[in-house]
């Protein structure tokens, strides 16, 4: 995989002797559903470049098992640092974050790592007629990191979990350009929408990353207005602490890259979309695509 290249969107080569660079995080998620990260570390930090890493050869993660689902962040990761080498390195999906940081962070050491956590805790908090729901993908509402989540921190709520199979792809055909109906978000939405004993659901748990990529959309299309708790401003913050302050006289960031495993450029409607969030795409040799 080679990310080092002469345009302005994409990668730095190797350094000189002495010479500095902006500090660099790399993002990775299965998809686009990292963008909405990326989105709030740029408005806190804009001195950090960025490159953005999706595995889409391999999306949507929820249909591998487990053990294929580490072995192949395992991979695609030892490759993007090695070729990147970021100084911080954001995993933007709750799937990989829950099964695979634990193995990443034993393999680096010496780089920091940000996870993605369902904001359960802020959502129980922020709740004031005790009713929350988080919507999720099927895996993440299936395993026990996630209801122990729950145990600790919405004890005193009630919590509809809520296994969405197609909202993420649905967004991602969003971000794509496609034509999205609104019934087919309204379907995966409505469990969400608890009326019980005169209390209705107040607090909705985003708790996949792609979901706030169509935070307009759900929030038009709810029966009743609530509070959606994105977990993308506290992973910023976490990345902002870990890195420390702006170093004085630090060169300004290059332009976010965006790399994609399939190694299939993307169509002008994404392209379109990566540069709102200040990405170009970079053709990258990358690992092949995993097994259906």
């Amino acid at each position: 995989m080679t990310l080092a290249g002469g345009g302005r969107g994409e990668m730095r080569g190797e350094l000189g002797a002495g010479e500095a660079r902006a500090r660099r995080a790399l993002v990775f998620d299965s998809g686009l559903g990292g963008l909405s990260v990326l989105a709030e570390i740029e408005r806190l930090r804009p001195d950090v470049e960025i490159v953005y890493a999706a595995d889409d050869a391999a999306f949507p993660y929820g249909r591998l098992s487990e053990a294929d689902l580490v072995a192949r962040v395992e991979t695609v990761m030892a490759r993007l640092i090695a070729e990147a080498k970021p100084d911080i390195v954001v995993i933007a999906c709750s799937t990989a974050s829950t099964l695979a940081l634990p193995f990443l962070r034993a393999a680096y050491p010496g780089l920091p790592f940000v996870g993605v956590v369902p904001a359960i805790k802020p959502a129980a908090a922020a709740s004031r007629s005790g009713l929350i729901s988080v919507l999720a993908t099927r895996g993440t509402v299936a395993r026990d990191y996630t209801r122990a989540l729950v145990r600790e921190h919405a004890g005193a709520c009630e919590v509809t979990l809520v296994g969405s199979p197609l909202l993420a792809l649905i967004a991602e055909r969003a971000m794509r350009g496609e034509t999205v109906e609104d019934g087919e978000i309204e379907r995966e939405i409505a469990p969400c929408f608890v009326e019980r004993d005169g209390r209705r659901t107040d607090q909705v748990v985003l708790a996949c990353t792609h979901f706030p990529l169509i935070l307009d959309r759900l929030a038009r299309l709810a029966p009743w207005p609530v509070g959606y708790v994105d977990p993308a401003p506290a992973i910023a913050r976490r990345l902002d602490a870990l890195l420390g302050p702006a170093r004085a006289g630090a060169p300004k960031a290059l332009q976010g890259t965006a790399i994609f495993t399939s190694g299939d450029e993307p169509e002008p409607a994404l392209q379109k979309a990566l540069r709102r969030y200040g990405l170009a795409f970079t053709p990258a040799g990358v690992p092949g695509p995993v097994s259906a």
